[in-house]
Formats: structure tokens, C-alpha cells, sequence
């Protein structure tokens, strides 16, 4: 099972350790599987936003581990739990009244809202698919309309029904009082309103797989747990998928862990074998509040990619699934410098070292070169502090940097000059706050700018460096970064930047000088 290669079995990455999970788990109890399932879940009860890509990638970093430590074919299953009624409408979709109307249909029945498709489900299905299809991840989505409805699912649906009773004395004691009375496993689809019901079970019949229920309006009706024609509860659905889809791996967020653990007793149950487990900790707004499908805090998919690729969306999800994250848009020039500086340092590693940096994980083992020779930090302080918001401007003033650079020889620079311009626009713009300089600072910005008409136009990057060391240790600046930071405060506007002496050789010598000038009035 294993490669000739040992090297992968010796990696401590966290999506190694998971795969030799996984190995571990085929090795004890499915000697005779001839595929490894990895599944990730998706309600689409709102519109998906990156924490529900993170799940699918994370997931294919951990499929991509295994696949280097063992020659069993794999398949990555995204599932959308579409057959689940609508609870609540959505705070951040437009004609919402008319969502009102929709309330507990299952959500591949729910109008649309956009009007682009057949039902909201399908929508959220396909904003999903789009973006992972533009990742060129590999996977098979499937959808629980569609498995239900096929009978893809019976088998595994009798088999909670035949397992009703350990079932619900499993579940009961983990439900409030008010939810033991009318629970269920099965939730029935109103053959007379469509709309997936909420109520207590009269009755079940093993024999002909059916259950009895009440309408609202009080009609008793028998129906056949088979075809769609019911849908199960969060917990056993959970349950019910790991055995129909036979699924040996899975993640999810920290606060569905009780679910979990209930769900393996589930599986357990009907008579599958869990899969192996990760939880991870949540993804955060600004605000420390977990992100939601149905508030819309937090950043979407498209949001973030139009302030930078995909790839440093990826970078951010590698790092540490343990640990909560704060997702939001001040991460993203981070996220992006870091993603291309690891690319940087993969070229000189040790095969270990490669094992252990983001980007091996990003690109299957096969990263690229890097092309980006001014990072995204810098662009965004040349546009803040250039004002111009044109493509041109901010390529000549890369072209006084690097005279010889070509735009089209480095498309991801080419790229992150756009969206470093749309990143200024709607963040930094807006936001921009000058302060006034303490008598202390004037002085050590004018002694700057007279220093510098001392230097020649071409001269390196630690020269000017030199100089701005200099000058805040005569100045008595005893933390030299709050130099640094009365420079970014008073003259750009801003609270942090880009390495000063890199800026302003970039920016221009002559430029600095001008703007220093301008902003003290001297």
C-alpha cells in the first residue's frame, strides 16, 4: 500500500497525520474496499460562503495526502442536503416577502429569489459548483433531492426504520422537552402541501416501510419512508449517508461535534462503520460571531476573489484547522504575500521542508513559480500613496523598479496590480485617516526628505533602508517602529505598510520627497 518513497510516511503535516488516519481505519476494518470516499456537507439554505469552501478544500489536501501514501483509487463526494425544508428566510438575498411564502418546502421546491434557476437549492447548488469547477477541483456532487428521489437511499432508510426504537432512545435524551414530544428520525413530505413536516409519528410499519402521521388539518396519512417521500432529521440523515455512500472520511465545524458523535452511534446502528473524523474550529467575522449562510457576515466566495486569487484563499484554509480564524477582508494582503513568499522558499527546500509549506498542499505537490517581484502590501501603499487609481500609472511606476519587467511575463503580478486597485477602492480609500506629526516627527520627516535629495535616483533598496534606520535612531525614536509608524500614520494615511525602503524605491526617490512636503506643509 505503501510507495517505494518513505519520505510522505515521515511528514507531521496535519493533512499526512489524517491520511495515515484514514489508512489505519481501511487497515482494521474494510481490508475489501476497492475506493476511499471522502464526503463534504453543504446545506444550501443560503448562499455558500468560504467556510463551505474551505471545507471541500481542506478535504482534497487531505484526499491529495493519501493519494501519496497509498495507491487506492479515491473519490471527493460533495453533498448538498437540498431536500431540507427552508426554516427561515435569508437575511442577505433579495424578495424576501415572497421567500416567506416558501417556509418549510424543501429547498429544491423554494422559488428563487435571483430568478436565474428552478429553486433556491438549485441556485446555492450552483454558485458552489461554479467556483470549484473554476478551482479545477475533482469531485462528484450529489445532491439529496436526487438520491432520495431515486432510490438510491431506500435500502439505508429501512434500515432506520427497522432500528426505530434504539434509534429514538438514543436521540431523546440529548433533545430539550419540548422536542421529545413531536421528534421523529423521519420527517414527512406533505403529499397535499409538498412541504417537509415537522410532527409526531403515530405509527411505523417495519413490514411494508411505511410511517402513519397526522396533517395539520388532522387527516391521517400512510406513507412509504421510500422515493422522497420523506426526509430524515439532521442526525440520522448524517447517519444514513455515511452508510448509503459508504464514506470513510469527513470534516466538520467544531459546534456540530455532539451531532457527530451521535451520528457514528447512528451508522453504527443500521450497521456501517464511520468514517474517520476532523473537526475544525469555526471561521469568525470581524466581529468574533461565527459566519452564517443565512446572516451573510463574514466574506463570500466571490468577495474574496475580487480582491485575490484563489490560491491565497487556499493558503488561508491550510493553515491550522484547529485553531478559530477571523475571516475577514483585512487578511487578504496577508494571505497573499505569505502564499507567494512560501512559493519562494519551496524552490530551496529539502523534501521534508516541501512537506511541511502550504503551497505543496495548494498544488498537489506540483506549486509554481512565483512571478510576483513586488508583493501586495507594496501595491496597495503605491496606489494609496500615488492617489491614482489606474493600471498604467501603478505599471510605470513598477517599470522604475524593475526597468526590464513586462506585465504579460508576469501574470500574477499583472493580476495583483487589478486587485490591488479594487482592494484601495473599497477599503482603503474609504478609510484613510492622516494624523498630524508630534514636533519630534516633523523633524525626523523633514531630516528624511533632506536626506534623501543626497541619494542617487538608481540606488538600492538597503541604502535607503540605511537611511530611515539613521535617522530614527538621531531622532531618539527608541522603538524604531514607531518611526515607521509615524511615517505610515502622517504621510500614507494608514496604519501598517510595506517595508519602507522598498516603497520608496518603487515609489521614486523625487516622489517621497514631494509627498512628504505636501502632507507637512513645508
Amino acid at each position: 500500500m505503501y510507495p517505494q518513497n518513505k519520505i510522505f510516511n515521515q511528514s507531521n503535516a496535519w493533512p499526512f497525520l489524517e491520511a495515515k488516519k484514514i489508512l489505519k481505519r481501511l487497515s482494521q476494518n474494510q481490508k475489501g474496499k476497492n475506493i476511499v470516499n471522502f464526503q463534504t456537507g453543504y446545506g444550501p439554505s443560503g448562499l455558500p460562503h468560504i467556510g463551505t469552501f474551505g471545507e471541500v478544500v481542506r478535504t482534497n489536501m487531505v484526499r491529495t495526502a493519501f493519494s501519496f501514501l497509498s495507491d487506492m483509487p479515491t473519490k471527493l463526494i460533495c453533498f448538498s442536503d437540498d431536500l431540507d425544508g427552508l426554516r427561515k428566510v435569508p437575511t442577505n438575498v433579495p424578495n424576501t416577502e415572497d421567500l416567506q411564502k416558501d417556509l418549510d418546502l424543501p429547498l429544491t421546491k423554494v422559488r428563487d429569489p435571483f430568478g436565474t434557476h428552478n429553486s433556491f437549492g438549485e441556485h446555492n447548488n450552483a454558485k458552489l459548483m461554479e467556483f470549484l469547477d473554476n478551482y479545477n477541483l475533482d469531485y462528484r456532487f450529489e445532491s439529496a433531492t436526487k438520491n432520495y428521489k431515486n432510490g438510491k437511499f431506500d435500502e439505508a432508510l429501512i434500515k432506520i426504520l427497522e432500528n426505530y426504537d434504539e434509534i429514538m432512545e438514543l436521540i431523546l435524551p440529548s433533545l430539550r422537552d419540548d422536542r421529545k414530544k413531536t421528534y421523529s428520525p423521519f420527517l414527512p413530505i406533505s403529499p397535499y402541501s409538498g412541504k417537509v413536516l415537522q410532527v409526531s409519528i403515530e405509527e411505523i410499519n417495519k413490514n411494508k416501510g411505511c410511517i402513519i402521521y397526522k396533517e395539520p388539518k388532522g387527516e391521517k396519512v400512510e406513507l412509504s419512508v421510500k422515493s422522497g417521500n420523506v426526509k430524515l432529521q439532521w442526525k440520522p440523515d448524517w447517519a444514513m449517508r455515511w452508510y448509503a455512500l459508504d464514506i470513510d472520511y469527513e470534516m466538520f465545524g467544531k459546534d456540530l461535534i455532539p451531532s457527530a458523535e451521535l451520528a457514528a452511534k447512528i451508522c453504527k446502528i443500521i450497521g456501517g462503520t464511520p468514517p474517520e473524523l476532523l473537526n475544525y474550529e469555526l471561521f469568525l467575522d470581524e466581529n468574533g460571531q461565527k459566519i452564517s449562510k443565512s446572516k451573510g457576515n463574514g466574506l463570500s466566495i466571490e468577495e474574496w476573489l475580487r480582491y485575490a486569487d484563489q490560491n491565497s484563499l487556499s493558503y488561508f484554509m491550510f493553515q491550522k484547522p484547529k485553531t478559530a480564524k477571523r475571516l475577514y477582508f483585512d487578511i487578504i494582503p496577508k494571505m497573499v504575500d505569505e502564499y507567494h513568499q512560501n512559493l519562494g522558499k519551496y524552490l530551496n527546500q529539502d523534501e521534508v521542508e516541501k512537506l511541511n509549506n502550504p503551497v505543496w498542499y495548494i498544488h498537489s505537490g506540483k506549486p509554481p513559480l512565483s512571478n510576483m517581484v513586488i508583493n501586495f502590501s507594496m501595491l496597495l501603499n503605491l496606489v494609496s500613496a500615488s492617489g491614482s487609481e489606474n493600471e498604467s500609472t501603478l505599471w510605470s511606476f513598477i517599470k522604475r523598479y524593475k526597468p526590464n519587467l513586462e506585465s504579460n511575463d508576469h501574470p500574477d503580478l499583472k493580476k495583483a496590480v487589478k486587485y490591488a486597485i479594487n482592494y484601495y477602492q473599497d477599503f482603503v480609500k474609504p478609510n484613510k485617516k492622516f494624523r498630524k506629526a508630534s514636533t519630534k516627527e516633523k523633524n525626523a520627516l523633514i531630516d528624511l526628505c533632506n536626506n534623501l535629495r543626497g541619494l542617487n535616483k538608481s540606488c538600492e533598496t538597503e541604502e535607503i533602508q540605511k537611511l530611515l534606520f539613521s535617522i530614527g535612531k538621531k531622532h531618539n525614536f527608541e522603538n524604531l517602529r514607531d518611526w515607521f509608524s509615524a511615517f505610515y500614520e502622517i504621510i500614507l494615511g494608514t496604519k501598517t505598510g510595506p517595508r519602507l525602503g522598498g516603497f520608496i524605491a518603487i515609489y521614486g526617490i523625487e516622489e517621497t520627497q514631494k509627498l512628504i512636503s505636501n502632507k507637512l506643509d513645508f
